[in-house]
């Protein structure tokens, strides 16, 4: 479903990506891990289009990204935010509703609230939250309320990113069960960017270590633990010494 070869991204004097090639199986839950500054959104922002890679391709369904019409090629995706990423001033169901109250998803506008509240019940949230503000809500219902948002247009693709900073392991675990969910559920093709390793075995099928912009190992989730990758063991370990210099 998404393929990157070869891609390239400096900004300035600071080479991001040095050459990374990932493959992204239709269906698959695939988690990108590494450490803070490795590359992990910018990886993202160049499948959405958002930022032009230097050199290399990206192909998603077999269709060059920058080749795309920009519309139709976002309608494919959904995404959850690190930071859950709410408008404050719009009631929770209409930031659920966000697409599909604009733009080429549009809606009339009761078919798109009785969508957003089926999708916050989808995600425990009761339909009396759909009246309620951002504000008025705890961290682990607003971040509900961004994966409703993420599959309220019924994405074939969904990028989440961070999904459990900030949250208790209480409430990370049961976010991480209903990504896994939800994107089963739906047939989803994911990717997830995390340093959360408990989030990587709740969601992963494949994963890809992403390091010094280029990524070091890819496999199943199975053979994380197993590997003899020094970069994943370091990581997955959390050890100061290894192949991956701490910034001091």
């Amino acid at each position: 479903m998404i393929t990157m070869s070869g891609v390239h991204k400096t900004f300035g004097s600071n080479h991001v990506l040095r050459g990374v090639n990932l493959s992204v199986d239709r269906g698959t839950s695939c988690v990108i891990i590494g450490g803070s500054g490795t590359g992990k959104s910018v990886t993202i922002k160049c499948v959405l289009g958002l930022v032009t890679p230097d050199a290399g391709t990206i192909t998603v369904d077999g269709q060059d990204v920058t080749k795309a019409d920009r519309d139709a090629f976002l309608a494919r995706f959904g995404m959850l935010f690190q930071g859950g990423a709410l408008f404050d001033s719009l009631p929770v169901w209409q930031n659920v509703a966000f697409r599909l109250l604009r733009g080429a998803l549009k809606r009339p506008k009761a078919e798109a609230r009785e969508i957003a509240i089926e999708k916050l019940r989808r995600v425990g949230l009761k339909p009396d939250v759909a009246d309620r503000f951002p504000a008025e809500l705890s961290g682990g219902m607003q971040k509900r309320v961004g994966l409703a948002r993420a599959i309220a247009a019924e994405p074939e693709i969904i990028f989440f990113d961070e999904p459990t900073t900030g949250l208790d392991p209480i409430m990370a675990g049961v976010i991480n069960d209903l990504i896994r969910e939800i994107v089963v559920e739906m047939g989803a093709t994911a990717i997830t960017i995390t340093h959360d390793m408990s989030s990587v075995r709740a969601i992963a099928d494949t994963v890809a270590m992403l390091h010094d912009g280029v990524i070091k190992w890819t496999g199943p989730v199975a053979q994380m633990d197993v590997t003899d990758d020094p970069y994943v063991q370091q990581f997955i370990h959390g050890r100061a010494e290894g192949p991956i210099e701490a910034v001091r």
